[in-house]
C-alpha cells in the first residue's frame, strides 16, 4: 500500500499534485499534424518551426483528430480580408495536404543534441524554434528530434510522427450550426488578430513512429532552400486567384505573353504557364530527393534547381522512384542547329543535362533536329537549283562540337542527326503517326493552311527518341528490360507542347509494363533573358543601343564557373 503524503506544515496549505500533461498523440494524429503544419507554410509562406506548438489534444476526446492554431502575423503572403477569399485559402491548404498525401511524400527524422542542432541550421534559428528560442528549461546536451517534410525542417522532440505522409487527412469544422461559435477551422483576421486555426481529421492506420535516420546537416540545409522558396518561388499556383488584380490588366498580360515552340514574346509570367500547360512546380522535397541522389556521388544539387532557374515539372517524382530502386532511366535532350555557335540560352539545358547525367549516373540521347530546322527556315536557291539542306547538316557537325565540351560522359552519350539516323526510329515514327490526329496537332502546334507537310509531320520525329525502343543499341544496357527504361528530358518549358501531345499516347508505343505506361517525363526551365530586352528598355530613357553595348563591352568581366 503507497505511503500517504506528509501533512502540510501548521498554517500553510497543502499543496496539489501538477496536474499530469496529456498523452502524446498517437503517429496517425502526430503525422497530420506535421502535413497540415507544412501544408499551412506552403500557402501562408510561414516557417513551420515547433510541429507540437499551437497543438490542441482534442484526440483524447474525438480518436484520430487534432487542432492547430497558427499565428499569422509572419505570413509571407497578403492576406485577403474577404471571407469568400479566405475560404479559397482553406482551399489551398486542403490541396497541399492532398499532394503530400497522395504522393506519400517521405519525412525524415534526424537526431541531435540540442547545440549541434542548433550549429548545423545556423543563425537565425528561427526557422526551427517558434519565437527564434529554444524552449525554456532546455539544456544544449538536450536530445531534439528533427522532422522533415517537403524540404521544411521541424522540431518534432515530442511528436511520433511516421516515415511517410499517409492519409487521407481532412480539414473539418470549416463551418459551424450555431452562429454564435466561431467554426474550428478558419482564418481570423481581426484588427491585430491574425490567426489560422485548422481542424483535422486522419483516417491512416500508420502504428508505429519513424525511427530517427536522417543527417540533422542535410536536414538545416533542405529547410534553408525551403524558406527562401517561401519568397521567391511562387508555391501556390491558384494565387493570383486569392489575391485577384483587376480584369483589365489580367487580360492585357495575358495578351502579351506568347509562348510555343517557336515564339517567345512579351512579359512572362511563369506562374500562369504552369497554370495553362498543366505541368507541377518543382517541390522543396523532390529537390531534396534529387539532392540525395547526387550526394551519393559526390555532388551538390545544381545551383539551377537551388535559384529556381528549373522551376516545373511533369511526373518527376517517377523518375526519382526508377533512380532510387536502380531501375532502367536514360536522358533525352536536343538542339535544332541554326547557327555555327551556341549562345548562353541554348547552354541551360545542356549543362543541366550534363549534371544529371553526372548525378545519376545514366545514358544520354541527343537529338539534332536538321531536318526540323530546315523544315522552318530552309530556302530553294534558284541559282543552284537545290534546297540548302546540306548548311543545316553543316551546323549540326558545328552545334554537336559545342555539346561534347559540356563535359558529357562519352561512354554514356548518343549523339544523332535527324537525317542520319531516321531509319533506326522510323518504324516509332510510323505508329506516333498513326496515333495522332490532324486536328490534334493542329490545336496544340497551331499549324496553318500555309505550314508545308514536312511541319505537320515533324511532332512525331521528336516524341520518337522518349521511347527506348527507338534506340535499341545505344540503350542495350539501360537495365535487363531497356524498353521499359524511363526517359528524363530537361528543356525549356516553350517545348513542353511536343510532348504533352508525346505523353497522351505514349501508351500505345511503349509495353504495358513500362512504369510511366511510356510517358517521358520533363523539367523545364524559364528562359534566358536577351540583352535585346535591356536595349529597349534603356532607349526608352534616351540611351541608344550602341551606347548600351560599348557600356557591356567595357565594364563586362570574366567570372570564375560558379559551382
Amino acid at each position: 500500500m503507497a505511503a500517504k503524503p506528509p501533512p502540510a506544515p501548521p498554517g500553510e496549505k497543502k499543496k496539489k499534485p501538477p496536474r499530469p500533461g496529456p498523452p502524446p498523440p498517437p503517429p496517425p494524429v502526430a503525422t497530420a499534424a506535421l502535413v497540415a503544419r507544412v501544408a499551412a507554410a506552403k500557402v501562408f509562406g510561414l516557417w513551420p518551426s515547433s510541429a507540437l506548438a499551437g497543438l490542441q489534444p482534442v484526440w483524447t476526446t474525438e480518436a484520430g483528430r487534432g487542432k492547430l492554431t497558427l499565428d499569422l502575423s509572419a505570413s509571407k503572403r497578403d492576406l485577403p480580408k474577404e471571407p469568400e477569399q479566405h475560404a479559397q485559402l482553406l482551399d489551398l491548404v486542403q490541396a497541399e495536404i492532398d499532394a503530400l498525401v497522395s504522393s506519400n511524400a517521405p519525412i525524415t527524422v534526424a537526431e541531435a543534441t540540442r547545440a549541434d542542432t542548433e550549429k548545423a541550421f545556423g543563425d537565425p534559428i528561427t526557422p526551427l524554434y517558434d519565437g527564434g528560442k529554444p524552449p525554456k528549461n532546455s539544456k544544449p546536451d538536450d536530445v531534439v528530434r528533427v522532422a522533415s517534410l517537403a524540404g521544411f525542417a521541424v522540431d518534432a522532440t515530442a511528436l511520433p510522427v511516421a516515415s511517410s505522409a499517409s492519409g487521407p487527412i481532412q480539414l473539418i469544422g470549416r463551418t459551424s450550426d450555431n452562429p454564435k461559435k466561431k467554426p474550428e477551422t478558419m482564418v481570423l483576421l481581426a484588427g491585430k488578430k491574425k490567426q489560422l486555426s485548422l481542424k483535422f481529421s486522419t483516417q491512416s492506420t500508420e502504428a508505429s513512429a519513424a525511427v530517427p535516420s536522417g543527417n540533422m546537416t542535410q536536414a538545416a540545409s533542405a529547410s534553408q532552400q525551403a524558406h527562401r522558396a517561401l519568397s521567391l518561388t511562387p508555391l501556390v499556383a491558384a494565387q493570383p486567384k486569392v489575391v485577384p488584380r483587376s480584369s483589365e490588366a489580367e487580360t492585357e498580360d495575358e495578351g502579351e505573353m506568347v509562348v510555343d515552340p517557336w515564339a517567345v514574346e512579351g512579359k512572362i509570367d511563369y506562374s500562369k504557364l504552369v497554370e495553362k500547360f498543366g505541368s507541377q512546380l518543382l517541390t522543396p522535397s523532390l529537390l531534396e530527393r534529387l539532392g540525395a541522389l547526387a550526394a551519393k556521388n559526390g555532388m551538390r544539387l545544381h545551383r539551377f534547381f537551388r535559384r529556381g532557374i528549373f522551376f516545373s515539372h511533369r511526373d518527376l517524382a517517377k523518375i526519382l522512384d526508377a533512380a532510387e530502386n536502380r531501375k532502367g532511366l536514360y536522358l533525352y535532350t536536343g538542339r535544332g542547329p541554326s547557327s555555327a555557335a551556341m549562345h548562353l540560352g541554348h547552354l541551360v539545358p545542356f549543362l543541366m543535362t550534363q549534371w544529371l547525367q553526372a548525378a545519376l549516373g545514366v545514358p544520354l540521347v541527343v537529338q539534332m533536329t536538321d531536318d526540323e530546322k530546315f523544315l522552318w527556315k530552309g530556302e530553294y536557291d534558284e541559282k543552284k537549283g537545290a534546297y540548302d539542306l546540306d548548311r543545316f547538316r553543316l551546323l549540326t557537325r558545328e552545334n554537336a562540337k559545342d555539346i561534347i565540351a559540356c563535359g558529357f560522359d562519352l561512354d554514356k552519350t548518343f549523339i544523332f542527326s535527324d537525317c542520319d539516323y531516321m531509319g533506326h526510329m522510323y518504324p516509332n515514327v510510323c505508329r506516333i503517326w498513326k496515333s495522332i490526329t490532324y486536328s490534334t496537332a493542329r490545336a496544340a502546334f497551331g499549324f496553318e493552311g500555309s505550314s508545308n507537310v514536312g511541319q505537320s509531320a515533324f511532332p512525331a520525329i521528336q516524341a520518337a527518341p522518349s521511347f527506348p525502343s527507338s534506340f535499341r543499341i545505344p540503350l542495350s544496357k539501360c537495365g535487363p528490360r531497356p524498353d521499359d527504361a524511363c526517359c528524363l528530358i530537361p528543356c525549356a518549358i516553350d517545348q513542353d507542347p511536343y510532348f504533352r501531345v508525346t505523353r497522351d499516347v505514349a501508351h500505345k508505343i511503349a509495353p504495358k509494363s513500362h512504369p510511366l505506361r511510356g510517358k517521358p517525363a520533363l523539367v523545364h526551365s524559364k528562359f534566358f533573358p536577351p540583352l535585346q530586352a535591356v536595349w529597349k528598355s534603356t532607349s526608352e530613357f534616351g540611351y541608344p543601343e550602341k551606347y548600351c553595348r560599348a557600356s557591356v563591352n567595357l565594364h563586362a568581366i570574366e567570372l570564375p564557373q560558379l559551382r
